[in-house]
């Protein structure tokens, strides 16, 4: 009796430890935790901090909680803003940023107690384009303008035109300077575009 009860346990035992038998266990090897997806974050484009405000800039302004002061205005031909309760700000020259800075500072100053403004430039004072181009006159700016492109806008070059230069005057500069034309040349709101006459 006890030798058959002997044999009993030990097949008992015997199953229990094949059923229990891991090959992963077995060949010393765990499972791997399973891989957690990443999102990856794209930044946003930023707006150029660098660009100077000029005459004919159309901004538009917002000052929350006070819809009769929000509106869009425009920097005039002396570079001024005009803006209700403060008055004239000098514009020119200076970045949307720092104007931000001083409209708010002229706000402290008896009219809001904490202003919270935001300022966007609406529309850039215009290019213009001279010389051998098929429509020369004032174009309105786009970001990222580059020279072919203004080219392309004025409808194209004459058949009399130097196509592989132009001259540019930069605003606030006293005098023109030369470029290579091609697809990296780019062109700033108010610049003065003057294509040449090729010599046959």
């Amino acid at each position: 009796m006890k030798t058959s009860f002997r044999r009993f346990l030990s097949s008992a035992l015997l199953i229990v430890a094949v059923l229990g038998f891991s090959p992963a266990i077995a060949g010393g090897q765990t499972a791997a935790p399973a891989q957690q997806a990443t999102a990856t974050a794209t930044a946003a484009p930023t707006a150029d901090v660098d660009y100077r405000l000029g005459p004919g800039d159309k901004l538009r302004m917002i000052v929350f909680g006070e819809e009769n002061l929000t509106g869009e205005y425009v920097v005039s031909a002396e570079g001024r803003l005009a803006l209700p309760l403060i008055g004239e700000i000098m514009a020119k020259d200076i970045s949307v940023g720092q104007l931000r800075q001083i409209v708010e500072e002229k706000y402290k100053q008896g009219y809001l107690k904490e202003p919270s403004i935001s300022l966007e430039v609406l529309t850039y004072r215009p290019f213009y384009i001279l010389g051998e181009v098929n429509k020369p006159g004032e174009y309105p700016y786009t970001s990222g303008l580059t020279v072919m492109k203004a080219v392309a806008t004025a409808q194209g070059y004459t058949y009399r035109a130097n196509t592989k230069k132009v001259f540019i005057k930069h605003t606030g500069s006293a005098a023109e300077q030369r470029y290579e034309v091609d697809s990296q040349t780019l062109v700033a709101p108010g610049d003065v575009i003057r294509v040449a006459e090729r010599f046959f």
